[in-house]
Parts: C-alpha cells; sequence; structure tokens
C-alpha cells in the first residue's frame, strides 16, 4: 500500500511539472520579449501567456493540496494497519468534506482512496497496482482550449491578411534589428580604429575636425596645413603612408622618434577619425609658406578599387 500511494504522488507530481514547466518557459520568454514592441502586439501572444498564467496559479493550488492529500493517505494507512477503518470514520464526520476538498475534487474527478477497488485494473506489476482514473478535467480542459487557439491561430496568420505571416514578421524583425544596430555603433565612436575607419564627409565631422586641427595639430603643422616643425599636410608627399587609414594610424600612435605623440589619450576614435578626414581635406589646398615636401609621393588608389592602405 505503501507503494501504490508513493506512486500515485508521483503520477500527480509528474503532472504537475508538466504543466508548470511551459507556463514557466512562456511566462520568461514574454518577459525577454517585453521590449519588443513586434511582440507585445500580438493579442493572441499575450493570450497564450494569459492561459499559463492560470495554469501556473492552478499548479500551484494543487501543489498545496497534494501535500495535505499525502499526509491524510500516510495517517489513513498508519489507521489501517491498526485495523481501524477510514470509510467508516469518514461516514460518522458530520461536518463532511471541506470546501477545499470538494473544489479539488471537481477539478480533478480523483477516486478517494477507499474506494480505489471500484477503479482498480487487474495489472499488477511487482506489487504496483493500476487504476482506471478519470483524466482531470482541468487538464481535459486545457487540451480543448489549446486546440481552439490553435485553429484561430492558424485562421488569423495563415488564412487571412490580419495578421503579419512568417516572411513578413521576419522582415520586420530585420528592420527593427537593424536600427537597433545603427543605434548601438552610434553610441560606440570607439569601435573605429586603423583598420576599418573611412573618411568622412559630412560637414559637420569635417568643421569638428578642422577645430581638433587647430587646437591640436597647428602648433607643429601650421594653421592652413602648411608645414613648420611638422611635415606639410597640402601636398602629396607621405612620410607614414597617404591613406585614411594610415593617417589615423599616426595621429593614434604616433612617431615618438621623430617628436609626433600619440593622440589616442587625449582624442577618441571619432575625434581621430574627424582630424583625419580634415587632414586628407587639405591636400592640393596650395597654402602660402609651404614647408618642401617630405617623404614619398603617394597616388590615391582608382576609385573603385580596394584600399588597403601603405606603410609608409
Amino acid at each position: 500500500m505503501k507503494r501504490k500511494i508513493l506512486m500515485k504522488n508521483r503520477f500527480f507530481t509528474t503532472l504537475i511539472l508538466l504543466a508548470f514547466a511551459p507556463a514557466t518557459g512562456l511566462l520568461a520568454q514574454a518577459s525577454s520579449e517585453g521590449a519588443n514592441p513586434f511582440y507585445m502586439e500580438y493579442l493572441f501572444s499575450n493570450l497564450l501567456v494569459i492561459v499559463s498564467a492560470v495554469v501556473m496559479v492552478f499548479a500551484l493550488f494543487v501543489i498545496l493540496y497534494l501535500s495535505n492529500t499525502l499526509l491524510q493517505m500516510q495517517k489513513m494507512e498508519i489507521m489501517r494497519q491498526k485495523g481501524i477503518d477510514p470509510a467508516s470514520l469518514a461516514a460518522e464526520s458530520a461536518s463532511g468534506p471541506s470546501i477545499f476538498a470538494r473544489l479539488y475534487q471537481m477539478a480533478t474527478k480523483s477516486v478517494p482512496v477507499e474506494k480505489e477497488a471500484d477503479v482498480m485494473l487487474d495489472h499488477d506489476y511487482d506489487g504496483i497496482h493500476e487504476l482506471d482514473n478519470s483524466l482531470p478535467p482541468w487538464w481535459v480542459w486545457l487540451f480543448y482550449i489549446t486546440i481552439f487557439f490553435a485553429v484561430v491561430h492558424m485562421v488569423y496568420y495563415v488564412f487571412t491578411d490580419m495578421g503579419p505571416g512568417s516572411r513578413e514578421k521576419y522582415e520586420m524583425i530585420m528592420a527593427q534589428a537593424e536600427e537597433d544596430v545603427a543605434e548601438y555603433l552610434a553610441t560606440k565612436a570607439d569601435l573605429v580604429d586603423e583598420s576599418n575607419v573611412v573618411a568622412l564627409v559630412d560637414e559637420g565631422d569635417l568643421e569638428k575636425g578642422k577645430t581638433i586641427f587647430l587646437s591640436y595639430c597647428a602648433a607643429c603643422h601650421g594653421q592652413l596645413g602648411e608645414g613648420g616643425v611638422g611635415p606639410n599636410m597640402t601636398d602629396n608627399y607621405y612620410i607614414h603612408g597617404g591613406t585614411i587609414q594610415d593617417v589615423f594610424k599616426t595621429i593614434k600612435y604616433g612617431v615618438p622618434e621623430k617628436g609626433m605623440i600619440s593622440w589616442k589619450s587625449q582624442l577618441n576614435s571619432k575625434q581621430m577619425q574627424q582630424v583625419g578626414s580634415y587632414i586628407m581635406t587639405l591636400v592640393g589646398t596650395n597654402p602660402p609658406n609651404q614647408k618642401e615636401p617630405q617623404g614619398e609621393l603617394f597616388t590615391p588608389p582608382a576609385e573603385g578599387a580596394e584600399d588597403t592602405g601603405s606603410e609608409g
């Protein structure tokens, strides 16, 4: 009998876990997707979460009641061992079953322990008897609800234009993802380095680059880039390469042996890109008092050709 009680308890516990685990996963998914408008606007997804929450509440109710039921069954087993008939005690009870017990009976249609002989089958596995219990009504109705939900879901999303199809939903999510990536990259200026830097053409960026040049670079390279202590920035001769990658690298790491300091501790990557782009616009401006050419003549790559930079 103890083994029978244990098996019955395991059976109910398994049902509870099967109901509880999917509900927990759905609520976690809804919580993680809550910030995405493409998920929150779906009525049926929200309905599924509500149903799952109801299942969780009921599962908690069943867990609490099963704890009490297990204790009662253990007491009844002890009474049997002492020769006391639990059925006679139940008949003598004037109060009858509690409201809690009646609600549980309605939800599960469980057979009382003293009437298990009425639903016991002839199957005997190592002393463990199989009972022909009815499926719990809460489980049956939940099954019906899932069928109804599946039919409505297919009509809404597959057979009509009311809900977005899989392809449309994919395109919406990918478009949102691209916007999110662009917004993220806009806040991460330091992601720019000498391997992926490109010359900026926006007037606002070039104007900021000019301000940085006049503040930090003009002392050595001249107000117009004509050169001074440092090389001339307006001709096509370069000591360390003439691509935007080369200029960015020189600004970032400097040339300490020639007195050019590294600016990466004072300027962020975006600022170095701006001032490097501005320097590229100085080529060919032909200011007065230019310093003589230094380095090697640089020929810009043809338009459309891959720009791999130069070590100089």
